[in-house]
């Protein structure tokens, strides 16, 4: 693989509700947001990558509204990781020497209420409830109560991981929520699946975020390097095989072998990582990433969280956008809103939530089923 790829343009629209708005034209609104941002136009783009799970051919939608200019468009879906895979497709075209310059969307509309898995293919008997059950807030559960068993693990240290969260997205003008949720509120919140209350649960919205990634050739050409930001690494797992209980989910295994790879091709470690935006689908799955990220030892999750060590100001900052406990969490556009937030900090930019010198970041997505994305960021 010959150059290094950039990002040279990014940006997000605030998540939130969009009942008037379709898919297409959501995406198209982040789009032009991340060509402004380095002054390109799509007339200067080589191809589209969109990540989108509800709608179909949404890449070519949007060019339908922002600019037809003949590109190929690849369409991605991968569960929560549909955003970061997108990404991840432009800028391995990047480095095979296909392309230049690519646009990069992820955008989702997302239904109300709890999102159940439709049946698949020609299952004759509905598996749910057999051996557990495939709910996302079952799942989690079951990760925070396994967690708890093995080592001692609180109720409290998982609350606090959503007051965390809640407080940082209230310096945020892009979240959803901007909200302060004390302890006492989120403890306190309906119970969903515990140890997960309803404040402890990511927030469903619509969104959609963007990238421009550019040869390195081609951002120096353009006079485009004083903002850019350099991919250092990207890294895309399945579950490997491993002997398990079928009844305990695994949702551990992809994101350990994704953070091996992605720590390898930077040629750097845990303590060399600046930020974090990881994937607090539930507060239950941000402390056990803090494990599988090697942030810590197994077992460390909930020292971690009430030493204050993950949040702003602390050793290492783990979601300071709100995460997608309160930014929101729409599929198809998470991967690439995290991308935006950790280089808008690499580039000094995120105002009263920006983390102090940050050089180096790193983002993760998870969708069960499965597939783990993690990017290292660094400032160019």
């Amino acid at each position: 693989m010959a150059d290094n790829v950039y990002i040279v343009g990014t940006d997000m629209i605030r998540f939130g509700r969009f009942d008037d708005l379709g898919v297409p034209e959501i995406g198209a609104e982040a789009a032009l947001l991340a060509l402004d941002d380095c002054g390109l136009a799509i007339s200067d783009m080589q191809a589209l990558y969109c990540g989108n799970l509800g709608e179909g051919m949404t890449g070519q939608k949007i060019l339908a509204l922002i600019g037809q200019t003949g590109i190929p468009v690849v369409n991605c879906t991968n569960a929560c990781a549909t955003g970061a895979t997108a990404f991840r497709e432009g800028w391995a075209a990047i480095k095979a020497g296909i392309h230049d310059l690519v646009l990069c969307v992820g955008v989702e509309k997302m239904p109300r209420g709890m999102l159940v898995r439709r049946p698949a293919g020609f299952e004759p008997v509905p598996p749910e409830g057999l051996i557990g059950s495939g709910t996302m807030p079952a799942v989690f559960s079951h990760v925070g109560m396994e967690h708890m068993r093995q080592y001692g693990t609180t109720f409290e240290q998982f609350a606090k991981i959503s007051v965390k969260n809640h407080h940082h997205s209230t310096l945020n003008p892009k979240a959803m929520y901007r909200k302060e949720t004390p302890l006492e509120m989120v403890m306190e919140a309906e119970m969903i699946a515990y140890p997960n209350t309803k404040l402890m649960c990511s927030a469903n919205v619509d969104g959609s975020a963007a990238a421009i990634l550019v040869s390195e050739r081609k951002a120096r050409e353009l006079g485009l390097m004083d903002r850019a930001v350099k991919v250092r690494a990207s890294a895309l797992t399945s579950d490997p095989y491993s002997e398990r209980n079928l009844a305990m989910p695994d949702v551990n295994s992809a994101t350990r072998l994704a953070a091996r790879q992605a720590y390898d091709m930077a040629g750097l470690g845990p303590d060399d990582i600046d930020l974090i935006e990881l994937h607090d689908c539930f507060a239950t799955a941000e402390l056990v990433h803090y494990e599988n990220l090697g942030l810590c030892r197994d077992g460390e999750g909930g020292r971690l969280i009430d030493a204050g060590e993950t949040a702003l100001g602390g050793r290492i900052p783990v979601n300071v956008s709100g995460g997608l406990l309160s930014k929101g969490h729409p599929l198809g556009a998470t991967g690439i809103a995290n991308i935006y937030e950790v280089a808008t900090h690499l580039r000094g930019e995120a105002g009263a939530r920006q983390v102090a010198g940050a050089r180096i970041g790193m983002t993760h997505v998870v969708g069960l089923g499965t597939a783990c994305a993690i990017h290292i960021l660094e400032k160019a």
